[in-house]
């Protein structure tokens, strides 16, 4: 998930009509049938809080076991793919190190990208929408961030925005009026305080209800096209891929990834994901931090 340096709150799982599986705990070392193993032919994995431990540095890349598991799991034959809430610069930084040549999910499934960086799919946020979004928050003077799959336009700089952009690895361009630039949103941003937060979140579900997904974090909230998920982007890959969905492996830590975890016949969750996480994993993982996902991922060879 993105914005890792803040406290993570939401009332929402950001998608409708997944469904939600009680979790099972499994340990890290624990054994598991390898015949029920070789089913997995897909495997999408979070980055922030999953492959990177919570709390690093922006530019921080995961340590070589990690990339010595993909390498394995690819020559085994099996699809490695990373779904994120990053922009594309900053994933493919680590889809590169991990030595991943497969389309990467970004903006929380709002833009799919070949490798090289070309536009498979976008959901861009209804026009009009989008305007009133940006009203809303000028009247309440709020900051607002307002991207598409290349630009990151923010009214003024704040920590949350200066965050995401340096994990995206892309460069902030103030504007304030973004609505004006050509920029289709794929991404909208409310940034407000811990105080009203809350309330923004429950005056947009009303007003736009299905019409708009929305995600949560202290101060931001986060709005997407309601097509924009990691759980329908994944089904979109594995479709074209002729995959399953019996046949994919999620693994995530936060609200952003309950679509993907739902959706996968198989997913898990690191030990410390968020409550949203592990009520919507089917493996709730032991190890502390990314120990326990290196396992997961070990014990499908």
């Amino acid at each position: 998930m993105y914005f890792k340096e803040i406290r993570l709150r939401s009332r929402r799982f950001g998608y409708i009509g997944w469904s939600r599986v009680k979790p099972i705990i499994i340990a890290s070392n624990s054994h598991r049938d390898n015949t029920v193993e070789q089913d997995i032919k897909l495997v999408a994995l979070d980055i922030d809080g999953t492959l990177l431990e919570p709390g690093v540095p922006a530019d921080a890349l995961p340590d070589q076991r990690l990339v010595d598991t993909v390498a394995r799991l690819q020559a085994s034959g099996i699809i490695v793919m990373l779904a994120t809430g990053r922009m594309y610069p900053g994933t493919v930084r680590v889809a590169t190190h991990l030595g991943i040549d497969e389309p990467v999910i970004c903006q929380q499934g709002a833009s799919i990208h070949e490798a090289d960086g070309s536009l498979r799919h976008a959901f861009s946020i209804d026009q009009e929408i989008a305007l009133e979004l940006y009203e809303y928050a000028l009247g309440h003077d709020y900051s607002i961030a307002w991207f598409d799959h290349e630009r990151y336009l923010v009214t003024e700089k704040t920590p949350s925005a200066e965050f995401f952009a340096a994990v995206s690895d892309v460069q902030i361009e103030i504007n304030v009026r973004p609505h004006e630039t050509g920029v289709l949103a794929t991404g909208i941003d409310i940034i407000s305080n811990e105080t009203d937060s809350t309330g923004v979140h429950r005056l947009l579900e009303a007003r736009y209800g299905s019409k708009v997904s929305l995600l949560d974090f202290l101060t931001v909230t986060a709005i997407h096209n309601p097509g924009a998920s990691k759980g329908n982007a994944l089904k979109i890959i594995s479709d074209e891929r002729g995959i399953e969905q019996a046949h994919v492996l999620a693994i995530g830590d936060g609200i952003n990834d309950v679509s993907m975890l739902s959706w996968a016949g198989y997913s898990a969750t690191p030990s410390h994901g968020d409550k949203f996480a592990k009520e919507s994993a089917k493996e709730v993982l032991e190890g502390e931090g990314v120990s326990g996902v290196i396992d997961r991922l070990e014990a499908i060879l």
